[in-house]
């Protein structure tokens, strides 16, 4: 039976590692290569997909908010409502909770499109273990309530400056309490959606190009500058907050640092806005508002890292490769009575060699079995169909006359013919002529005498 080769698929090695993966291992920024599909493609692709959910969902929340507004009402200007849902303001919780939601969305939809994209082991943009360090959170926040309580403190004693942008005391702002749940509710989940785009995304997505961490600490900061409409001053302040937040998170391997420090940072600053004590939607600051703000930044920057020091210093993650698979293309063909190499299909249909065990997977042919009745010859197998070749005839057992002791059968023939040389034991054979001549001798002298005997009697 003649099968047909195939033609085996082309093998495909798995794309190579980069040496850090496997030496001193990923640090968070090059996490991307320890997910399922890390081509250079990747990054853009999460972008184009996280940007098209996130014009779906706030395209629906600014729906929504749209149609409220007309139900309580009908006169309101589209201008209007536009300003309340870009405009800060205290006095509008619902305005406010739409701002605040529009950001926070970006966590979820930043999740989703990186597991489409990335595959499994979303967890790695979080932090090197492959999850948030909540303890480490904990630690963080804390550290990071202590330093601007501290901070705060010493800068209540300076001279007091004139605050910028309009201030709303709570026994003026009638939605005080609601606008209270609003921060307390949505804010930390608003500055941790925000540490997961420019320190989690970004970082990663500079990281998967560009091996020296500067470039992915350094390449968001103008990014997360322009998002947040202030003066110079303000900028610069933002500036800072971002190259410490992005150095915390190489440094840690981890968003949690980063997180603690915006979300206590926002939370202050709207806290303070819906308290009367600032204006959370002023863009104009103070030379003493930055200095205050970078010694808190570095004061914070200074705890996490000696807390950092006193942990386990866990900062990398390091894979190992998987082995290489053995490719080896499939036999169809092997020699008749030959187990197949293992990882080759056998071929089916054939029998096997006659007194040893089947392969697995082989199955004899049907209707030829050995003739029944007939042992093989030990060591020669038998051709199925046909009965063994018979052996040399195994000769009948002796059965004749008792034989002298230096006489043996010849085996086949029913009597042995005796050995010509004499026997000791027996007596001396006569030659054929003395045999006669004697023999006829003797008759007559018998004869003879017994006819002299009688005669004289």
């Amino acid at each position: 039976m003649t099968v047909p080769t195939p033609v085996p698929a082309p093998h495909r090695p798995a794309p190579a590692l980069p040496a850090d993966a496997t030496g001193p291992g990923l640090a968070f920024h090059r996490l991307l290569f320890a997910r399922r599909r890390r081509g250079w493609w990747t990054p853009l692709a999460t972008g184009a997909i996280g940007i098209t959910i996130y014009l779906i969902v706030s395209t629906v929340i600014g729906a929504v908010f749209a149609v409220s507004v007309v139900v309580s009402d009908p006169l309101a200007s589209p201008t209007a409502m536009l300003d309340r849902m870009l405009t800060i303001d205290v006095t509008d919780p619902v305005g406010l909770a739409v701002i605040l939601l529009s950001l926070a969305i970006l966590w979820p939809i930043y999740l989703l499109s990186s597991w489409i994209v990335n595959g499994r082991r979303v967890g790695l943009i979080s932090s090197v273990a492959g999850a948030l360090r909540w303890k480490w959170l904990l630690l963080c926040a804390g550290a990071a309530v202590v330093v601007y309580i501290v901070v705060s403190g010493l800068t209540f004693l300076l001279p007091a400056e004139e605050a910028a942008g309009t201030l709303v005391a709570p026994e003026d702002n009638p939605a005080f309490v609601a606008s209270l749940l609003i921060v307390l509710l949505l804010v930390p989940f608003q500055a941790t959606a925000e540490e997961y785009i420019f320190r989690g995304y970004l970082m990663q997505t500079v990281g998967r190009w560009l091996k020296h961490p500067a470039w992915a600490i350094l390449l968001p900061v103008p990014l997360f500058v322009l998002g947040h409409l202030y003066d110079w001053m303000g900028q610069a302040s933002v500036g800072v907050f971002a190259i410490a937040a992005g150095w915390l998170t190489w440094r840690t391997g981890g968003l949690e640092a980063a997180i603690a420090l915006h979300v206590v940072n926002n939370l202050v600053a709207f806290g303070f806005s819906v308290f009367g004590l600032s204006d959370a939607a002023a863009t104009e600051t103070s030379l003493a508002s930055l200095v205050s703000s970078t010694v808190m930044i570095a004061a914070f920057v200074g705890v996490v890292e000696w807390l950092w020091r006193r942990g386990d210093g866990r900062r990398t993650l390091r894979l190992t490769p998987a082995p290489e698979p053995v490719y080896a293309a499939p036999v169809f063909a092997s020699a008749y009575g030959q187990p197949p190499v293992y990882g080759q299909p056998p071929v089916y249909g054939q029998p096997p060699v006659y007194g040893q065990p089947p392969v697995y997977g082989q199955s004899p042919v049907y209707g030829q079995p050995p003739v029944y009745g007939q042992s093989p010859v030990y060591g020669q197998p038998p051709v199925y169909g046909q009965p063994p070749v018979d052996g040399p005839p195994i000769p009948a057992p002796y059965d004749g006359p008792p034989l002298a002791p230096n006489q043996a059968p010849r085996w086949g023939e029913y009597a042995p013919t005796p050995d010509a040389s004499p026997s000791p034991d027996a007596p001396a054979s006569p030659s054929p002529g003395s045999s006669d001549g004697g023999g006829a001798g003797g008759t007559d002298a018998g004869s003879s005498g017994g006819g002299s005997g009688s005669s004289a009697d």
